[in-house]
């Protein structure tokens, strides 16, 4: 397997005032093709830090973030959108689903090519079927994660983010949900990264990464 995911003293600093408080420190962490990791650590340790640059969606103050071998700090705003689009599903916490728009609209959002078929297809695997014209606010906490990550697929990802996905759901979702992304990787083969403070969600990973104050401690 190749390397998918490469930290290379990583450095994520922020003004504060007079401080400057560094939210990733000198991180160091590699993860394979069709790895399923957990990482956990308390508040303030650099966990949604860590997935915002590994989602591309921020850069690192220093050293090299790489997916694929492609540094995304010497890509284009359009190239780093590009790759984004194409290779990372994320999922949230909070849902962040259009409340104006029906489960299945809410799955086709980011859809580079509309595929009607292929977003049911993808809403039946995920246990929504009949769900298609429901609105999220028609649907319960588990079918809402449930949409959220037939969403985060919809464009073929290599890789799924997920911050605390089981954060908003009761321990019988909470571990359907894990159950959904634990099948994805094996059956699938997508390389998954969980942030979770939920010690039972992280034991559905492969490996475990403990974090605090911006570094991996083990």
């Amino acid at each position: 397997m190749s390397n998918l995911i490469e930290f290379n003293d990583v450095w994520k600093t922020y003004k504060m005032g007079e401080e400057e408080v560094n939210a990733l420190a000198g991180l160091d962490l590699t993860l394979k093709e069709g790895s399923f990791t957990a990482v956990m650590g308390p508040s303030g340790s650099g966990k949604s830090t860590f997935l915002h640059i590994a989602g591309i969606l921020d850069m690192p103050t220093e050293g090299t973030f790489r997916i694929k071998g492609k540094d995304t700090s010497r890509l284009s705003s359009k190239e780093q959108a590009h790759l984004r689009r194409n290779e990372i599903g994320f999922v949230f916490q909070r849902f962040n689903l259009m409340p104006q728009l029906t489960a299945l609209e809410n799955v086709m959002l980011p859809m580079i090519d509309e595929d009607l078929e292929k977003a049911k297809k993808l809403m039946d695997r995920m246990g929504l079927a009949g769900k298609y014209n429901k609105r999220p606010g028609q649907l319960s906490g588990g079918e809402q994660q449930r949409v959220v990550i037939s969403r985060a697929l919809i464009n073929d990802p290599s890789i799924v983010l997920a911050d605390e996905p089981t954060g908003e759901l009761d321990s019988k979702n909470a571990d359907a949900i894990m159950q959904i992304l634990q099948d994805l990787n094996k059956k699938d083969g997508v390389t998954i990264v969980v942030v979770t403070h939920n010690r039972e969600s992280a034991e559905f990973a492969d490996a475990i990464i403990e974090m605090k104050d911006g570094k991996i401690i083990s």
